[in-house]
């Protein structure tokens, strides 16, 4: 019975394994702005995030989902719309976690990457690389 989710269990173990490079690029990034150039640390964490989320589209194109669609510009503005919401939820729960519960700056990425990762794999494997 279970073998049947194998296939979708394999993807979102890639789509993690390339969410963990992201989040590489996204922390050094986001590391880099707000500690070394001193920025916002909204605007750090943002560009850190579109970063990663241009890198993860390459990477979840060709090998977690093997995407073949030939309408590539079509996929990437879903998958940074998909991003972007993700962004969204990712700053609001740093708000609430950083802001309002006083929690670790990093530690509230952390857990928003967490979070975020649900809803961008859910939304890619249904709407976008389907």
């Amino acid at each position: 019975m279970i073998e049947q989710y194998y296939p979708l269990l394999l993807m979102l173990l890639k789509f993690c394994v390339v969410g963990g490079s992201g989040m590489v690029v996204d922390f050094g990034i986001t590391w880099l702005c707000k500690e070394k150039f001193g920025w916002n640390k909204y605007v750090s964490n943002s560009l850190g995030f579109i970063l990663a989320a241009t890198n993860n589209y390459i990477w979840n194109r060709l090998w977690t989902f093997h995407s073949e669609n030939a309408e590539v510009a079509r996929e990437y503005s879903t998958f940074l719309l998909i991003s972007v919401i993700g962004l969204a939820l990712n700053n609001l729960i740093i708000y609430l976690l950083h802001d309002k519960l006083n929690l670790n700056f990093y530690l509230a990425k952390i857990i928003a990457i967490g979070c975020v990762t649900i809803w961008n794999f859910g939304m890619n494997y249904f709407f976008n690389f389907k």
